[in-house]
């Protein structure tokens, strides 16, 4: 290995390589993946010079460190943290000069939970269906970080970066969730939906890569009985035994057998990824032209 590389030092919670992702191969039962925060991935790239979709580090959490083998220009962004280089502080969200062998230190996230480290270059791991994303659920992709793991390091880009800083979206305080009906809200109780178009929801702990939870009022089924498997997609709102509404993210499977109740506009899932546990949640129903129904108690 060369040493355009990184080492791992401190892998965090949850730290993966993620870039745009495999979109359309659904059919082979493989997900999407990618950030679950596009938006600051693609900000933290332009200030690290590279295209938006090069490969990032996403932590989860309590950030992550790393020691890169060459000097190299490091970008934070996503989540605010602390960022330190050999103990000494640097810059949030702004372009960041590491010299070689010195420990890149991305703390714990002050608001929010996910942040994203873009290296000059980008993270160059072995690519798989065309993407260098780690998929939590298929197993496709580099593993996540280790401690004592090198990843290799992309060719310097040509040109320096051309910003600064720029700004950024701050994490919600209430993630608010567009949706349209889903193909199976016919399975609901007119009561069910008026509540899930109307109650909070919050954020629960289990929610990871593959959905985002919700603790609130169960919602009652009018039809029951078992589902046949069909296919899901990214924002599917998918409601377990529980009754508690699920919202798919990057890595969810690509079929599933509950009712999907709602299906979220997808710039929305942005705020997701930054949404903690306890987050209020609202789900607002939104109108479709195209179809002549509304859901009923929508």
């Amino acid at each position: 290995m060369t040493d355009r590389a990184f080492a791992v030092v401190r892998a965090g919670a949850l730290t993966t390589v993620q870039d745009g992702g495999r979109p359309g191969y659904a059919h082979l039962g493989v997900p999407r993946s990618g950030a679950l925060d596009p938006g600051a991935r693609d900000l933290a790239n332009r200030l690290a010079g590279n295209p938006a979709d090069a490969a990032v580090l996403e932590t989860t959490v309590d950030g992550c460190a790393v020691r890169p083998r060459c000097a190299v220009t490091v970008a934070v962004g996503g989540a605010p943290c602390p960022v330190t280089v050999d103990g000494r502080p640097a810059p949030w969200g702004a372009a960041v000069r590491v010299p070689a062998g010195a420990v890149l230190a991305v703390g714990a996230a002050v608001r929010g939970l996910r942040s994203y480290v873009a290296f000059a270059g980008g993270v160059a791991a072995e690519p798989v269906l065309g993407s260098r994303s780690t998929d939590l659920l298929s197993g496709l992709g580099p593993a996540p970080l280790r401690d004592g793991a090198v990843l290799p390091l992309g060719p310097e880009p040509p040109a320096p970066p051309g910003h600064d800083a720029v700004p950024w979206p701050g994490p919600p305080g209430e993630l608010v969730l567009h949706v349209r009906p889903g193909p199976r809200d016919d399975w609901f109780t007119a009561r069910a939906l008026s509540a899930f178009a109307t109650r909070a929801y919050r954020v629960s702990p289990a929610s990871n890569r593959i959905g985002l939870r919700t603790e609130g009022p169960p919602l009652e089924r009018a039809v029951e009985g078992e589902l046949p498997s069909e296919g899901m997609v990214l924002g599917a709102v998918q409601v377990p035994p529980d009754g508690r509404p699920v919202v798919f993210l990057a890595d969810h499977p690509t079929t599933g057998g509950y009712p999907v109740v709602a299906v979220v506009r997808e710039r929305d899932l942005a705020a997701a990824a930054q949404a903690v546990p306890g987050t209020p949640v609202r789900f607002i129903p939104v109108r479709q032209a195209s179809r002549s129904r509304r859901p009923r108690g929508w």
